[in-house]
């Protein structure tokens, strides 16, 4: 761990002269009290450093690994959640922070969880309904893409069989509308293709595969809604590996991963 606390002494030093010098072994309470004026002046109003301190606890609490990822990837990935309103790592499933070997270092990785699109989607004000859900091969199901779109999903009783395919839609408060369909090989397809974790035993799309898969299905189907800017911004900073704080994440650079 040398090399990462000399890394994160760097930055702070570069950030603030004046801050505390780190050591070593310096635990997650210790390195938010040394960048405590950087993560202040970054943190949304309703939220305090000793909240984001006990988010940050609670992370690693559930996910033991991330105590051995780079500390500013760690504090980062932990700002992405706080500046979105997101609680990471909880049964919420709003958003996940993932511990990722890239470049020969352990770097935590944030990911908005299908719940965390739907809260932010419905935060815009612009949405009357958005759903995904999964359909089973025992299931009533049929779509049609073109001028006159049509989904209709009626889902089987009993044993429903193994899933074949996953669908997100949205509707617009004015009656607008979308939805995206994937069937579930193309899901997989995309998954190891696009998702830089996929791989990873902490992964959500080892753990929650189906959750991951509607999160995905709903991002394809916004793409056609006439969503605001912020939203947006938001999603921008869905799978980053960010190495530095700021007072809107979303201007932070994602690390390049191998």
């Amino acid at each position: 761990m040398t090399d990462v606390k000399q890394e994160l002494e760097r930055k702070v030093g570069k950030q603030d002269s004046t801050a505390v010098r780190l050591t070593k072994n310096m635990s997650i309470p210790d390195m938010i009290k040394a960048l405590e004026p950087e993560i202040r002046r970054a943190l949304p109003a309703v939220l305090t450093p000793e909240r984001f301190l006990r988010m940050a606890l609670s992370a690693v609490n559930n996910t033991p690994k991330l105590a051995e990822c780079t500390p500013m990837s760690f504090i980062a990935a932990m700002m992405n959640a706080a500046q979105l309103g997101l609680e990471p790592n909880t049964p919420l499933g709003q958003a996940y922070l993932i511990p990722y070997k890239n470049k020969n270092q352990l770097e935590c990785q944030f990911q908005i969880g299908y719940k965390g699109i739907i809260d932010l989607a419905y935060r815009t004000g612009q949405m009357q309904m958005i759903q995904a859900h999964a359909v089973h091969e025992f299931d009533d199901f049929e779509y049609e893409y073109g001028l006159n779109p049509k989904l209709i999903h009626r889902p089987g009783d009993g044993n429903r069989g193994e899933i074949t395919y996953f669908y997100g839609l949205f509707k617009l408060v004015n009656g607008g509308f979308g939805f995206e369909v994937m069937n579930r090989e193309a899901m997989e397809a995309f998954a190891q293709q696009y998702s830089q974790s996929y791989g990873s035993q902490y992964s959500p799309w080892v753990k929650n595969f189906e959750d991951m898969a509607k999160k995905t299905v709903i991002k394809k189907a916004l793409k056609y809604g006439p969503v605001k800017a912020e939203f947006q911004k938001a999603i921008s900073m869905d799978e980053t590996i960010k190495t530095e704080i700021a007072v809107d994440m979303t201007e932070v650079q994602n690390e390049e991963s191998e």
